[in-house]
């Protein structure tokens, strides 16, 4: 249980930096990147469309609560890049970023457990695969340029 909790919050460390980074010809909006993760992972996961109408409204529930979390730690770390920052302003900086990721955790606890009321754990542990597999997928393809050859290209969305 604890490796998957881990696994979750190092997946969901990227996203922000996919909606925030990248190339500007490969930049998704919100609602696309959504889209491309909710369909890759009804895909590789197997959901149903009942399963997938009851989990994905509390998965970005959870994103979004999780990407406030994440921009408080980011303004605190952007923060102590200030000149005059005193050592005790630093501690402060750190116990807050700290803070930031113990919420995010507890989050993870939280939502697994509603998760968990929804969909049987197998597919559960299924979706936390898929995510991984689509970050990893869409990490691959960031990184190639024109001359460097790219990842599996990420499944555009299918109206589903």
């Amino acid at each position: 249980m604890r490796k998957i909790i881990i696994l979750i919050l190092l997946v969901c460390g990227f996203v922000p930096l996919l909606w925030a980074g990248g190339n500007t010809r490969q930049r998704l909006t919100q609602e696309e990147f959504r889209a491309r993760q909710q369909n890759f992972i009804i895909e590789r996961a197997g959901l149903s469309a009942e399963e997938a109408s009851k989990f994905f409204p509390l998965y970005f529930e959870l994103q979004d609560r999780k990407k406030e979390l994440n921009d408080e730690a980011w303004k605190l770390m952007r923060e102590g890049r200030e000149k005059d920052i005193t050592e005790e302003r630093y501690g402060e900086i750190m116990e807050g970023v700290l803070d930031a990721r113990i919420k995010s955790d507890k989050l993870e606890k939280e939502y697994l457990n509603k998760f968990q009321e929804i969909l049987p754990n197998k597919k559960i542990y299924l979706i936390q695969r898929a995510e991984m597999r689509f970050h990893r997928e869409l990490l691959k393809g960031m990184r190639g340029g024109p001359d460097k050859p790219k990842g599996k290209p990420i499944p555009q969305t299918s109206g589903r």
